[in-house]
């Protein structure tokens, strides 16, 4: 198919569907690993599981092996280290799953800074949303009485883990830059096996030593957990994902994203009786509203002007 054709098949309708559904839940599953592991033995098993079996089978990339490496650092113990941390000592898997979405706009800042990007009038628009949704979320956790809902800690750590995931996506722009056709499930899988030894010797430095041997008397649901953050959120969710942006261009996939907070609020409801305070639902409608701003002003700017 033509990758620059607009027209999604009912194939790829129904893969956008499964990556937000997979993507969206996935924080619930985080949240039930999270009761039997600390946040570094969380991110040692993620990448354990979302490395096996495949790193036997597949070829390391054809990139230089600092890309990997940098990918590895700043989405695997960066983005997700600092969000299993964030989800343990106060982050709701609700609220997680809007306030990640603000790395749309850190790519954005860090895109202008390090890359000379253009800063177009609906991106500032959708910052500048964006910004009064966070002071909404940073009210509420000062308002916080319980560590299950948001803690400034918590909040702090969310934020920063959302802007570690744009510098992965600076370093992948960087690294297609200099390698346009480099495999990506391959850069996946290889990325994957470098954030596993920093995990175990931060476990090592700063676990409780009677925490440290907790994992081998985890429950099963535990492993479950996950094996669905490694295989169906890392490997099946970002191959679907990436296969839609090869076939068709990013401003027609990338909308599909905006319903992982809702997946992500919902389920997190469901499964583990989120609550949701009124300072919140401001900051989660601020946020949705500023990425629609962000990824639909354009045209509407462009129309008007």
């Amino acid at each position: 198919m033509n990758p620059s054709s607009s027209h999604l098949t009912t194939r790829d309708l129904l893969s956008a569907l499964v990556v937000v559904l997979i993507w969206g839940t996935n924080f619930v599953a985080m949240k039930v690993g999270l009761r039997n592991l600390t946040p570094f033995q969380m991110g040692a098993a993620r990448y354990v599981f979302a490395i096996l079996p495949l790193i036997f089978f597949v070829r390391p990339p054809k990139l230089a092996p600092k890309w990997v490496i940098a990918y590895g650092l700043s989405q695997g113990v960066g983005q997700f280290g600092l969000l299993f941390l964030s989800l343990k000592v106060g982050m709701s898997a609700s609220l997680a799953s809007v306030i990640l979405q603000t790395q749309v706009f850190f790519t954005a800042i860090f895109g202008f800074m390090l890359l000379k990007e253009h800063a177009s009038r609906a991106l500032i628009a959708g910052l500048m949303l964006a910004a009064v949704g966070l002071a909404c979320f940073a009210t509420s956790s000062l308002q916080s009485t319980s560590a299950s809902d948001i803690t400034p800690a918590g909040f702090v750590l969310c934020l920063t883990g959302a802007a570690m995931w744009a510098v992965s996506n600076i370093v992948v722009r960087r690294a297609q830059k200099e390698t346009p056709d480099f495999d990506v499930i391959s850069f996946i899988v290889w990325c994957g096996a470098v954030p596993i030894a920093p995990f175990v010797l931060l476990s090592l430095a700063f676990d409780d030593p009677a925490t440290r041997w907790q994992w081998t008397s985890a429950p099963f649901t535990t492993w479950i957990a996950v094996a669905y953050i490694g295989w169906m959120s890392t490997i099946i969710g970002y191959a679907m994902w990436t296969r839609l942006l090869k076939r068709h261009p990013v401003n027609r996939v990338a909308p599909f994203s905006l319903g992982v907070p809702v997946v992500g609020i919902t389920s997190g409801m469901l499964a583990l009786g989120d609550t949701i305070t009124g300072w919140q639902w401001a900051g989660i409608v601020l946020i949705v509203f500023s990425l629609i701003c962000t990824m639909f002003g354009g045209r509407w700017l462009d129309r008007h002007s």
